[in-house]
């Protein structure tokens, strides 16, 4: 399956809307040496960097969710979230 980062970085924006929702901050990169896509997530002081196999991005790009970064995504919040309070 053939998609830019681009896209693929719109298609999990579209699925986690949550994230425009929360003001976090994305970025994604594909990295030769882990053969991944590194995704970054930030809010403020807080930071995360996670992987998605291209299998995983492949399955994103269909309108599966991303289990991994599914779980990373609300733990980042969910963090997030609770130190606000």
């Amino acid at each position: 399956m053939g998609y830019t980062n681009v896209g693929l970085k719109d298609k999990i924006m579209e699925m986690y809307p949550e994230i425009n929702e929360h003001g976090v901050s994305v970025t994604l990169d594909f990295s030769k040496e882990k053969k991944a896509y590194v995704v970054k997530l930030k809010k403020d002081q807080h930071e995360l960097s996670t992987h998605i196999e291209k299998k995983e991005a492949d399955e994103c790009m269909d309108g599966l969710k991303c289990i991994h970064l599914d779980f990373q995504i609300r733990q980042f919040i969910d963090n997030f979230a609770k130190n606000k309070t």
